[in-house]
């Protein structure tokens, strides 16, 4: 495998992103992959690897750049300690336009690559960035054909822009794996994602006994049945749509 850590340019500065993909048979399908909450770390970069043994050009930027932040580190559990605080703050500075605008200068960058097919794209976003993932495929639809949120929130809101809404948007399929028990994304707002996802051929699907994520290894709420579950789910969608 082939693995790099690139500072890409983009419109408000450059984005530290880490890229992985196999030595032989490229180029290959790219795979965008939005972090979650707790930032950039190596149990994503060992996500990430997974990713691209499968055979895609895999992107983890570094979404915190504009506030100069890379790692976090550890998170205190306690909602009110410092460095939750802190994660939040980070989280509610980001939006989709902005998202998307990074967006575009990732697919720059992977334009100017042997490696990568950017005619072929796939998407993922964990936590707070389900729905970037899914913007993904409404603000790229050209390209971008498979999109997937693992215990995304904010997926159901009044803005245009909502991720339940993303189905009238896109030809891309759209996969939506969400934790039994989800205090950022209860089962009303499932129920909202499920209602807009109906007579497409898109998936909502709940895992049992699940909490809020459920697939990082790291976090004591790791389930691993489950996370492996969404392993072959997220691989069989881009085996399906991303086809050179």
């Amino acid at each position: 495998m082939i693995e790099a850590t690139v500072e890409i340019p983009t419109k408000d500065g450059k984005t530290t992103t880490f890229i992985t993909h196999p030595e032989r048979g490229g180029p290959f399908p790219v795979v965008i992959f939005y972090m979650d909450a707790p930032a950039i770390r190596e149990e994503l970069r060992d996500m990430a690897r997974r990713l691209g043994t499968s055979g895609y050009y895999v992107m983890l930027p570094n979404m915190y750049y504009r506030a100069g932040v890379m790692e976090l580190g550890p998170i205190n559990p306690d909602p009110e300690s410092p460095e939750r605080k802190r994660m939040f703050e980070l989280m509610h500075s980001l939006n989709i336009p902005l998202v998307m605008e990074d967006t575009r200068g990732l697919l720059a960058y992977a334009e100017t690559q042997k490696a990568a097919n950017t005619k072929i794209i796939g998407t993922v976003g964990y936590c707070m960035s389900g729905r970037y993932a899914v913007n993904a495929a409404t603000h790229f639809g050209d390209r971008v054909k498979a999109a997937a949120s693992i215990y995304g929130t904010h997926l159901a809101t009044d803005q245009p822009d909502s991720p339940h809404l993303a189905a009238q948007k896109t030809k891309a399929e759209l996969y939506f794996a969400c934790a039994e028990t989800d205090i950022y994304a209860p089962q009303e707002i499932i129920e909202q994602v499920k209602a807009g996802m109906k007579g497409s051929n898109n998936e909502v699907e709940i895992y049992p006994g699940t909490h809020h994520g459920f697939a990082f290894p790291k976090r004591p709420v790791y389930d691993r049945d489950a996370a492996e579950r969404h392993w072959e789910r997220l691989l069989a969608l881009y085996r399906r749509n991303l086809v050179n």
